[in-house]
């Protein structure tokens, strides 16, 4: 069984930065390519930013891009997500996720077989 656990949210004022941190349960997370996506209230769930298994390639949305930083520590069997210069627009639910595949489309939600709960960002203006 594969658990994942997002930390970090919380309430940040434009401009500012958070760090969400997602630690996974799975001994073979290593192998898993990882991606975070988030939901607005009356939006559907979006792609923000994906990594492969040994971190070769980073994917970013054209909305975060220069401003978000994905990393993983897989011996620690986390990944990250480093926000900055947050926008009241990136207020949202934050998912992290987690595939067994390793080929696909990193930005496509059915990439993804495991996620977190979700984790609650707020950007105030």
């Amino acid at each position: 069984q594969v658990q994942l656990v997002e930390s970090g949210g919380g309430l940040v004022q434009a401009g500012g930065s958070l760090r969400l941190s997602c630690v996974v349960s799975a001994r073979t997370f290593s192998a898993y390519p990882m991606g975070w996506f988030r939901q607005a209230p009356g939006k559907e769930r979006e792609f923000v930013a994906a990594i492969s298994w040994n971190s070769g390639a980073i994917y970013y949305a054209d909305s975060v891009k220069g401003r978000f930083t994905l990393s993983r520590d897989n011996a620690k069997n986390t990944a990250y997500l480093q926000m900055d210069s947050l926008k009241p627009e990136d207020t949202a639910v934050y998912y992290c996720a987690a595939s067994p595949n390793h080929s696909g489309s990193y930005n496509l939600l059915s990439f993804y077989d495991y996620w977190g709960q979700g984790t609650q960002v707020t950007v105030s203006s």
